[in-house]
């Protein structure tokens, strides 16, 4: 949870960072792993990032961008 966000320089970088983020779907979604109990400091860590605004999540963001 205590990573940064990055901004990204070329396309190649989306297309990779879009390509790992498919991967994890894909392997959280094996029954195997689901089985697994979640932290549950990390769920209430992933529940408060999730109750801000996401204006308060991406302050570099305009609101222009918000709305697309």
């Amino acid at each position: 949870m205590g990573q940064s966000l990055q901004t990204w320089r070329s396309g190649s970088e989306q297309r990779a960072w879009l390509s790992a983020l498919i991967d994890t779907f894909e392997e959280v979604s094996r029954p195997e792993v689901r089985a697994v109990p979640c932290d549950s400091h990390v769920l209430a860590a992933l529940r408060a990032q999730l109750i801000r605004p996401a204006s308060a999540r991406m302050p570099y963001a305009s609101a222009y961008s918000l709305r697309n």
